[in-house]
């Protein structure tokens, strides 16, 4: 057997095994929702830190850094700049919200604030989003080990997707608390790491400049922070910013922090963890671009500098950061799909009357189905890029204007946010197939959602109050 695939054999049945073992102290919803609402700052900055940096912030930015250069930084980035935005305004007020009335998911303030049909449209809209997410963090799992063992993309899908199901299976939030703590850990270190190598492998960072400059079709933007382009990094940051603000897999873990201050501290270190990672992935996709220019897919940039750029005791650790990362992501959104099908629609549609510990079976129960879901959408999905913007897209465009403003303002009623939901997806969905996905006088498909969002509820933000 390969060494690399031998290494993550054992690293992934100890992920499980810490799992098993955290969950032992899971007896109730409460417990798989929320952690009894007993997370520390720590927790809270290791568990968000963990399901911010998966497929994406890796594999992902890396790809996004070989053919765009520096400005790759801005997929991680925004997302770090809309996790500031949750650590010190949104996060904050929810959280108070949340202990005050007892919520479990994103859907319980929804129908607090609105009613819910709101609730269920966006549960529904979330489950079809979340699983391109989910099946993209094990796309990015299958890559690498196509890459460093030769093992077949089937095979690779499949040992992400039950890895993570077993784990969160077995304990929800207690047990990926727990689990994450340790798969930051390793992801930062083998980044970290990797980083310096890579460049050294190229003879530094002149060197790498150079020799990328020389390269036919590629110029200084290159090296420049928005080189790709305006319209790009305006579409990265409306599209990432927003859903990293308001995605129920986070808000649900900043619900199980201990209190307010423990979500600004907490969430805020996250912010600045994410906005130093960024440059990690996309300058190492940019030393590969130098050693080898001619990929057949940008997103095979990472595991190669892990197979041909690193000594093998580094490439073992980057390859179980790697791992690591794809893995905690995945159990975030496991964590949404479950809570939101458990609460959101079996609870308030289905069973009202069920009791904590049958919503624990149900939650359970859901955590298979969708990874299985997930599984099989990840083996059809072609690209992580691709599978990661159906969910961001999605989320953005239903969910940001209408759990903002419920926030900050009492107006906007139950029919004002159906409508602003409605219309944004088909105005998003619109300027992607009418303009194929190049905006609307510049603005990328997203804003002109966003914007249409805004518009329908605009005229309940102006209306008198009763």
């Amino acid at each position: 057997m390969n060494g690399y695939v031998l290494l993550l054999l054992l690293y992934a049945g100890a992920l499980i095994a810490l799992g098993i073992l955290a969950s032992r102290s899971v007896r109730t919803a409460a417990d798989f929702f929320i952690a009894r609402r007993s997370l520390g700052a720590g927790q809270l900055f290791a568990t968000l830190l963990a399901a911010n940096i998966g497929a994406g912030s890796t594999v992902g930015a890396a790809g996004l850094g070989y053919q765009f250069g520096l400005s790759g930084w801005w997929w991680v980035g925004s997302a770090g700049l809309g996790s500031l935005l949750l650590a010190l305004v949104v996060g904050p007020k929810l959280w108070t919200l949340a202990a005050q009335h007892k919520f479990y998911t994103v859907g319980d303030y929804l129908e607090f604030r609105y009613g819910r049909l709101v609730r269920g449209m966006i549960a529904i809209i979330l489950w079809m989003g979340s699983l391109a997410i989910l099946a993209g963090q094990w796309i990015a799992v299958a890559w690498i080990l196509n890459v460093v063992a030769g093992v077949p993309k089937p095979f690779g899908c499949v040992l992400g997707g039950l890895v993570t199901i077993l784990y969160f299976a077995a304990g929800g939030l207690v047990s990926a608390v727990w689990v994450n703590v340790a798969q930051v850990i390793v992801k930062l270190s083998g980044f970290a790491l990797a980083l310096p190598f890579a460049l050294g492998s190229v003879g530094g960072w002149t060197s790498l400049r150079e020799t990328v400059l020389a390269q036919d079709a590629i110029g200084s933007p290159y090296f420049e922070f928005v080189g790709s382009g305006a319209d790009r990094v305006l579409a990265y940051f409306l599209m990432l910013a927003p859903s990293f603000i308001v995605s129920p897999g986070l808000v649900q873990k900043v619900y199980g922090a201990r209190s307010a201050q423990v979500v600004r501290v907490g969430v805020g270190a996250n912010a600045c963890a994410l906005l130093l990672f960024a440059f990690l992935p996309v300058m190492i996709g940019m030393a590969v671009r130098a050693a080898h220019p001619d990929l057949a897919n940008r997103e095979l940039a990472l595991p190669v500098a892990l197979v041909s750029m690193l000594p093998v005791w580094l490439g073992g650790l980057l390859l179980a950061a790697i791992f690591s990362a794809e893995v905690s992501s995945a159990d975030a959104i496991l964590f949404m799909l479950s809570t939101s099908l458990a609460q959101d629609l079996y609870k308030r549609f289905l069973r009202p009357e069920a009791s904590e510990r049958e919503l624990l079976r149900v939650s359970r129960r859901a955590t298979i189905m969708a990874g299985a879901f997930g599984i099989v959408l990840a083996i059809a999905l072609p690209s992580i890029i691709a599978a990661l913007s159906i969910f961001y897209t999605l989320l953005s465009a239903a969910l940001f204007v209408p759990l903002i403003l419920g926030l900050f303002s009492t107006r906007p009623r139950e029919r004002d946010a159906l409508v602003a939901v409605t219309l944004a997806l088909v105005m998003t969905a619109g300027a992607h197939l009418v303009t194929d996905s190049q905006g609307v006088a510049g603005l990328p498909p997203i804003a002109v959602g966003l914007l249409a969002s805004f518009g329908a509820m605009l005229p309940a933000l102006l209306r008198p109050r009763r």
